[in-house]
């Protein structure tokens, strides 16, 4: 009887080789789709968190424009081509509990993170001079001679909501846009809010995004005064 023999045949090494260049070639693509995931996700949460910054600064800007309060010591709305300053009523002003004004200020700013939109306000005004000191302060911190201290005894503070590259702001009266520092149609202290008053019908702010940043371009927000009255 012819003994049989059992030959087991192994992987030579051409096939190991190429099985370990498949296998490597799976992780890299592997890596790479995980990694283009996590990128993703990445800039799709940077996106996502500047729009709520931008929506938020908006709706802040929104609101301090629409609770304008003209005290006929100041003008109610002003922009020296640094600042727009404005006194509002306190957001906690209720017909039973009147905190006092405020007087807010928005100004692009330059600091350690780049140019910020930021808003600044003061802390809550009851008495004449301290609007007139407000007012002034406000000015100040635009112009970077002043900033807020965290224990600010008049209650001062400020916030940077955004990097912008540029900002603008035009004032519609009459009948058309116009520069906030011309002359035409401008609030003058003691103006009346009713009738003939001299308030801006709106305001458009045109903000630009800086390249590079999780939004871009140029985003613009028209304001129209409350009371509006049809031909003014």
């Amino acid at each position: 009887m012819a003994a049989r023999w059992s030959h087991n045949r192994g992987f030579t090494l051409i096939e190991l080789l190429t099985a370990v260049a498949i296998m490597a070639l799976l992780a890299v693509l592997s890596w790479r789709a995980i990694d283009g995931m996590g990128r993703t996700q990445t800039v799709t949460q940077s996106r996502s968190e500047a729009l709520q910054r931008l929506q938020a600064g908006l709706l802040q800007w929104t609101l301090d424009l629409d609770a304008i309060t003209d005290t006929r010591e100041v003008n109610a709305i002003d922009f020296n081509g640094q600042a727009l300053r404005l006194t509002r009523r306190d957001m906690a002003a209720s017909l039973v509990d009147n905190p006092g004004l405020r007087v807010v200020a928005w100004a692009r700013r330059n600091g350690p993170d780049g140019s910020q939109w930021m808003r600044w306000q003061s802390g809550p005004i009851r008495q004449r001079d301290e609007l007139a000191r407000a007012w002034q302060r406000a000015a100040d911190w635009a112009r970077g001679v002043a900033d807020p201290a965290p224990a600010n005894a008049a209650g001062d503070s400020a916030v940077a909501l955004l990097p912008v590259s540029d900002w603008q702001l035009l004032f519609h009266r009459g009948e058309t846009w116009v520069n906030p520092q011309s002359s035409v149609g401008a609030l003058r202290p003691g103006d009346e809010l009713g009738g003939n008053a001299r308030l801006p019908n709106g305001v458009r702010l045109t903000l630009g995004l800086p390249e590079g940043g999780p939004i871009t371009g140029q985003i613009t927000r028209d304001w129209v005064r409350p009371t509006l009255e049809a031909g003014q």
